[in-house]
C-alpha cells in the first residue's frame, strides 16, 4: 500500500477497525447467545464474536488488483484489514481475561484498550525510527537489510507483548507502516524486490502452517470427540446459521458508518459499499486466535475444552465458507456492478500494446527465425503459440483511429493525467537508483505525485505545487552571510536548501520530460494527449527558472550537484562492467571481488563525505567587484566598510525612473532588467544586466533623478553604497573621479544605444572602455569632432549639434557620427543600424547624428574608437586559440616542430608587440581584469599605486592544462571573457573534443586556488574545449639530414 493513500484513507479505515469491531462483536456475541443452543454466557459469546470481526481479505484486494478496480477502495479493504486485526487481538485478549475471572468495569475497560493500543504504537514508531537509522549504515547489503527487518519485527513483538504487556501485533502493524512511510526509499530496486519476495514468502508459509494446522485440530477433534457433535448433531447447520449472521454484521457495521464512510478521506459510493460488504472475508488471524482459545481450554477451568473445539470449528468454517463463496463470487459482483469494464483511453492503449507486441514478436522471429546451423523457423506454428495477438493482426493503428466526441471526456483526462504521473514517479524510481536524487528528495518528489494523482479528476496536473514549498531561495541568506554565523551553519542552511531544491527541480524535469515521451508514443498525437502534454510543459516552467536563478546566482551548487550526479554515475557504470567481466567468464570470483570492493569503497566515501559547495563570503565577493576591486586601497576600504550586501527575489525594484538617487547598486550574481517611461527602445531584445554591473552610478555623479527603472529578473546577489560616499571618494582622487565616470558611461551605453552595445558583455564594454575610450571636459566655445566609426556619450553638460539652426543637447546623450548607415562589428558581429533606426519620439531626445558639436556649457564627453575596437576585437579571436607568455603549454624541446603546431618564438614574438603596444588608465584595466578573471587576479596589486604601475592582464590557473603527450594537442578552455567573445563570435565547439577530459594542473598559488565562476553571458554551465589547429602557412618542418 502507499502511504499516501492510507493518510487519506485513514479515517475510513480506523472507523471500520474501531467502531466497525466493536459493532461486529456486538452483533456476532448476541446472535450467539441468543440463538446457539451452547449455554455460552456473554463473555464466551462475545469472545467469539471478537475472533470473527477480524477480516482478512487477502483473494479479494488481490481481484482487485486484476480487475483494474479503484485503488482507493484495494487501500480501503486492506487497510482495514490489517487495522483490524490490532483492534481484535486487543478485544481478544480483554475477553479473554473476563472469561478466565478478571473483573472489569467501564473505566478500567477504556484504560485497558488505550493502554495496550497506545503503547503498541508507541514502540511501533520507536523501532521503527531506531532501525530507519540503522539502516543509513548499512551500504549495498541486502541480506543485511532484510536480515534487519526480520530481527525489528520479531524483536518489537516480543518487547511489546511480553515486556510491555501491550498489543505485539499492534507494534508491529505500526513498524510496517513506518516503514512504508519513511523507509521505502532507503531499499534500492533489488534489494526493495528482494525484500518484498522475501516477506512475500515469509507470509505465505506463515498462512499455509496456519491453515493446516487448524484443519490438523478441527480433524482431530471432530475424530476424537464424538459426544460433543453426537449430543449437538446440528452444529454443521449452525454453522452455515454463523455464516448468514457474519454477513449480516457486516452489513449492519458498514451501513451504520456509511454516512461517514461516503464524505471522509476518498468518499465511498453504494457500488463500493457493497464491495466493502462482501469482502468481509476472514483468515489466518481468525484462525490463529481460535487456536490460542483451544490451547488455554486445555488447561483452564474457567473454559472447558468442549468449548475450545467448537471454537476451533466454527472458526475454520466461517473462514472457508467466506474464502469459497465470499471470494469467488466477487468478480462477478464487479461485473455485476460495470466496476470492471475499461474506459475507451484504457482501451485505446491496450489496442495499441497489443499492436506494439506484435510488431516486436514480428522483429524478433526476423532476428531468431533462421541461423546457419538450425535453418529457418515454421512461423505459422510460432503464431499459434501466439494466440494472444491474434486479433490484433490486420486492424490499422490504434494511432490512426478517427478520435471519438468523448475523448476530452474528464474521465479520459484523468486517466491519462493519472498514466502521465504514474511514469513521472517510475522515472524518480530510476533517477534514485542511477543517483540523480537522494532518498530525502525522492521522498518528497514522491509525494507530490501522489497529491496530484489524487487531484487528477478535479484539474490539470499539478504535482509542481506540492513541491513550491521546497524549492525557494531562502530569505535568511544575507542574515547567515554577515560573517557572525559558523560557515558551517551557513553551509547547511543555505547551500543545503539549495542542494535539494536544484535535485528537485532538475529531477521534476528530466521526470516529466520522459513521461511526455512515453505517453505519447503510447496514444500518439491524440487531442487529450496533447492536453496533458502542454498541461506537463506548463508545470515545468517555474523550475526551470528557479535553476536559471541559481545559474547566475550562485553557479557553484549546480556545479556540485551535477559533479555528485556524475560520480555516482560512473562508478555505478564500473561496478556493471565489472560485473560484466565476471559474467563473460573474464575475471574469477576472486579478482571480481577485489575490483568490485575498490569502487563499492569509492562509492561509500562519495555518499558518506560527497563534495561539498563552498560559496563565498561576502567581503570577498565585495573585494572582486570589478568597481571597488579596482579602487587604491586607501578609497575601497572606507567603501567596504559602508557597502550592504543583500539577496533580492525576482521581480524587485532596486529603484525607480524618476526617483531620487539615494546609493549604487553593485551586482555581484543575478541579473536586472532595465526599462522606464522616458527611455524605451524598440529594438532592446535583452535589456538586462549582469555580473560586474553598478547600476545608478551616473545618476549619483550627476545629482539628479534616475533615468529609468531598474527590476531584478532573477535572484540578485548586490551591494547598495550610499550615493555620499560615492561622491565623497570621487572627490577623493581626480583619476577616482574619471574611473567612476567612466563606469557611468557603460551603464548608458547599454541603456541609451543598445542596438549597438545590448548584447556585448561587461568585460567587452570595460575592454573599450579602458582600451579604445578617450574622455574630455571641454568649456563653451570649444568644438567637439565626431571621428569616423566613433560613437561618443555626453555624461554632462549642453552640447549644440553644428549648423545655424543647430538643436540643443542635454546629457545624457549619445551622439553618433552624421551617416546613413552606421556598422560597428563587436563580440557579436556586424550590426547596421539605418539613421531612421535613431529617431524618433522616444528616443530623439538621447541619439543624436552629427559630426560637429558646439560646447555651450561645460561639459564631459567619452568617445568610444569603434574602428579600433574592432580590430582588437578581431586580434582576439585569434590569439583566444594562443596561449599568451605564461600560460603556454609544456611540450618537450624536441617536440618543437612538431606538424600542426606554431613556433613558440611566433606567439612570443605577438605577444610582446601587444604588451608593448597596450597603455591603457591603471584602473579600467583593472576593472577589465576583475571583470574577466574574477579573483583569480594578482591580490598584490592592491598594494601599488593606482598611476604607476601598467598592470598586465592576469593569467588564469583554474581552468585543466594538458599534460605533455607526444602528438600533442592544443587546447583553449573557455573562461569568462573568452566564452562570451567566443559565442558572439558564434565560434562553434568541434564536437571531438568536447568529451576529452584533461587533467587538472594543480596550483600553488593559495590566491588562485579556488576561482569564482560568476559568469555574466548567456553561455551554460558546461566547459568548452577547443581544439587550435595551426594554419598552414605558419607550419615549419625539420630540415632532413
Amino acid at each position: 500500500m502507499e502511504m499516501h493513500q492510507i493518510k487519506r484513507c485513514m479515517a475510513q479505515m480506523l472507523l471500520l477497525a474501531g467502531p466497525g469491531v466493536l459493532i461486529s462483536t456486538f452483533c456476532l456475541g448476541t446472535a450467539l447467545k441468543l440463538v446457539f443452543p451452547y449455554n455460552w454466557n456473554w463473555k464466551t459469546s462475545l469472545l467469539l464474536g471478537g475472533l470473527l470481526s477480524a477480516t482478512d481479505p487477502v483473494a479479494v484486494v488481490a481481484l482487485l488488483k486484476e480487475l483494474g478496480a479503484s485503488k482507493k477502495l484495494s487501500t480501503i479493504i486492506e487497510g482495514e484489514s490489517l487495522m483490524n486485526d490490532g483492534t481484535a487481538i486487543v478485544v481478544y485478549q480483554l475477553f479473554v481475561r473476563m472469561v478466565l475471572g478478571e473483573s472489569f468495569n467501564w473505566a478500567a475497560i477504556v484504560k485497558f484498550l488505550a493502554q495496550v493500543s497506545v503503547g503498541a504504537v508507541g514502540i511501533g514508531i520507536a523501532f521503527g525510527l531506531a532501525s530507519v537509522l540503522w539502516l543509513g549504515y548499512i551500504f549495498n547489503d541486502t541480506v543485511i537489510e532484510i536480515s534487519l527487518t526480520l530481527a525489528v519485527s520479531y524483536i518489537a513483538y516480543f518487547t511489546a507483548q511480553e515486556g510491555a504487556d501491550v498489543s505485539g501485533v499492534l507494534a508491529v502493524m505500526t513498524l510496517g507502516m513506518f516503514y512504508s512511510a519513511a523507509a521505502r526509499t532507503a531499499f534500492k530496486s533489488d534489494g526493495q524486490q528482494s525484500l518484498h519476495h522475501f516477506w512475500e514468502m515469509v507470509a505465505y508459509i506463515a498462512n499455509t502452517l496456519i491453515f493446516i494446522l487448524s484443519g490438523v485440530v478441527i480433524a482431530e477433534s471432530v475424530l476424537s470427540s464424538d459426544d460433543i457433535f453426537h449430543n449437538h448433531g446440528h452444529s454443521w447447520g449452525y454453522l452455515f446459521l454463523l455464516y448468514v449472521f457474519v454477513q449480516a454484521s457486516r452489513f449492519v457495521v458498514v451501513g451504520s458508518l456509511y454516512p461517514l464512510l461516503r464524505f471522509l478521506g476518498y468518499g465511498l459510493d453504494w457500488k463500493e459499499a457493497a464491495i466493502l460488504i462482501w469482502s468481509g472475508l476472514r483468515g489466518a488471524v481468525a484462525l490463529s486466535l481460535s487456536l490460542s482459545v483451544k490451547r488455554i481450554s486445555d488447561s483452564s477451568t474457567h473454559l472447558n475444552s468442549a468449548t475450545g473445539i467448537q471454537f476451533v470449528f466454527f472458526t475454520g468454517g466461517i473462514v472457508f465458507l467466506t474464502l469459497i463463496v465470499n471470494g469467488s463470487t466477487t468478480q462477478f459482483f464487479l461485473h455485476l456492478l460495470d466496476m470492471d469494464k475499461l474506459s475507451p483511453t484504457k482501451k485505446r492503449i491496450l489496442d495499441y500494446t497489443k499492436y506494439e507486441m506484435l510488431n516486436r514478436a514480428l522483429g524478433a522471429f526476423g532476428d531468431l527465425g533462421e541461423d546457419e546451423e538450425l535453418g529457418p523457423a515454421d512461423w505459422p506454428t510460432v503464431k499459434k503459440y501466439i494466440a494472444s495477438l491474434n486479433d490484433v493482426e490486420g486492424h490499422i493503428h490504434p494511432h490512426d483511429t478517427t478520435e471519438s466526441d468523448s475523448n476530452l471526456d474528464p474521465t479520459n483526462l484523468k486517466d491519462i493525467r493519472i498514466r502521465l504521473l504514474n511514469g513521472v514517479q517510475a522515472a524518480y524510481w530510476g533517477m534514485l537508483d542511477e543517483g540523480r536524487i537522494t532518498q530525502i528528495t525522492a521522498n518528497i518528489l514522491m509525494k507530490s505525485v501522489e497529491e496530484a494523482i489524487d487531484s487528477a479528476s478535479h484539474g490539470p496536473l499539478c504535482d509542481w505545487k506540492g513541491l513550491k514549498a521546497n524549492v525557494h531561495f531562502p530569505s535568511y541568506y544575507r542574515f547567515l552571510q554577515s560573517g557572525v554565523w559558523p560557515r558551517r551553519l551557513v553551509t547547511y542552511f543555505i547551500v543545503g536548501r539549495l542542494e535539494s531544491a536544484c535535485y528537485i527541480c532538475a529531477a521534476f524535469l528530466r521526470a516529466h520530460r520522459i513521461a511526455r515521451r512515453k505517453l505519447h508514443d503510447f496514444i500518439g498525437d491524440s487531442e487529450i494527449a496533447s492536453t496533458v502534454i502542454s498541461e506537463s510543459k506548463a508545470e515545468g516552467e517555474e523550475a526551470r527558472e528557479f535553476l536559471e536563478d541559481v545559474r547566475v546566482t550562485f553557479p557553484e551548487v549546480l556545479r556540485v550537484v551535477k559533479t555528485r550526479q556524475v560520480t555516482y554515475s560512473v562508478l555505478n557504470h564500473l561496478i556493471d562492467y565489472v560485473q560484466h567481466l565476471e559474467m563473460a567468464g573474464l575475471l574469477e570470483e576472486k579478482e571480481m571481488l577485489h575490483l568490485q570492493d575498490a569502487v563499492q569503497t569509492d562509492l561509500k566515501r562519495l555518499l558518506r563525505n560527497p563534495p561539498l559547495v563552498k560559496i563565498p563570503k561576502l567581503t570577498d565577493l565585495i573585494s572582486t567587484h570589478p568597481v571597488l576591486g579596482a579602487l587604491p586601497s586607501t578609497v575601497r576600504e572606507p567603501l567596504e566598510g559602508s557597502t550592504k550586501g543583500t539577496m533580492k527575489p525576482r521581480g524587485v525594484a532596486l529603484y525607480k525612473e524618476g526617483s531620487k538617487p539615494n546609493g549604487v547598486w553593485l551586482i555581484s550574481n543575478g541579473v536586472v532588467k532595465w526599462g522606464g517611461n522616458h527611455i524605451r527602445n524598440k529594438h532592446s531584445l535583452h535589456p538586462t544586466f549582469t555580473h560586474g554591473s553598478t547600476l545608478g552610478i551616473y545618476e549619483v555623479l550627476v545629482e539628479k533623478p534616475y533615468i529609468c527603472d531598474m527590476i531584478t529578473d532573477s535572484v540578485v546577489l548586490c551591494f547598495f553604497v550610499e550615493s555620499d560616499k560615492i561622491l565623497s571618494a570621487a572627490r577623493s582622487d581626480p583619476a577616482v573621479e574619471d574611473f567612476l565616470w567612466k563606469e557611468s558611461a557603460i551603464v548608458l551605453a547599454k541603456v541609451l544605444l543598445p542596438q549597438i552595445f545590448e548584447k556585448m558583455a561587461m568585460q567587452d564594454l570595460r575592454a573599450l572602455v579602458s582600451d579604445r575610450s578617450m574622455m574630455g571636459t571641454h568649456i563653451r566655445g570649444e568644438t567637439i569632432e565626431l571621428p569616423h566609426h566613433s560613437i561618443g556619450f555626453l555624461l554632462e553638460g549642453y552640447v549644440k549639434s553644428h549648423g545655424l539652426h543647430g538643436e540643443l543637447i542635454t546629457s545624457p546623450a549619445a551622439l553618433l557620427p552624421s551617416h546613413g548607415n552606421l556598422s560597428f562589428g563587436h563580440a557579436n558581429g556586424n550590426q547596421s543600424i539605418q539613421s531612421e533606426e535613431l529617431t524618433g519620439s522616444k528616443s530623439a531626445s538621447f541619439s543624436h547624428q552629427r559630426s560637429w558639436y558646439q560646447v555651450e556649457t561645460r561639459s564631459r564627453v567619452i568617445i568610444f574608437d569603434m574602428a579600433a575596437f574592432e580590430a582588437d576585437t578581431a586580434m582576439r579571436r585569434i590569439s583566444s586559440f594562443v596561449p599568451h607568455t605564461g600560460e603556454h603549454l609544456h611540450r618537450p624541446p624536441s617536440k618543437e616542430h612538431e606538424l600542426m603546431s606554431w613556433p613558440d618564438s611566433f606567439y612570443k614574438a605577438k605577444s610582446q608587440k601587444d604588451l608593448e603596444n597596450r597603455q591603457p588608465n591603471s584602473l579600467s584595466a583593472r576593472a577589465m581584469q576583475l571583470s574577466i578573471f574574477g579573483s583569480m587576479v594578482d591580490m598584490q596589486w592592491r598594494t601599488r599605486a593606482s598611476s604607476s604601475h601598467l598592470v598586465q592582464r592576469s593569467q588564469s590557473m583554474s581552468f585543466p592544462r594538458a599534460t605533455s603527450f607526444k602528438s600533442h594537442i592544443l587546447v583553449s578552455v573557455k573562461s569568462e571573457g573568452s566564452t562570451t567573445v567566443r559565442k558572439n563570435l558564434g565560434i562553434k565547439r568541434p564536437k571531438s573534443a568536447s568529451n576529452v577530459p584533461i587533467p587538472l594542473q594543480q596550483n600553488t598559488d593559495r590566491n588562485e586556488s579556488h576561482a569564482l565562476d560568476d559568469s555574466s553571458d548567456e553561455s551554460g554551465p558546461e566547459d568548452d574545449h577547443i581544439i587550435r589547429i595551426d594554419s598552414p602557412s605558419r607550419l615549419s618542418f625539420r630540415q632532413a639530414t
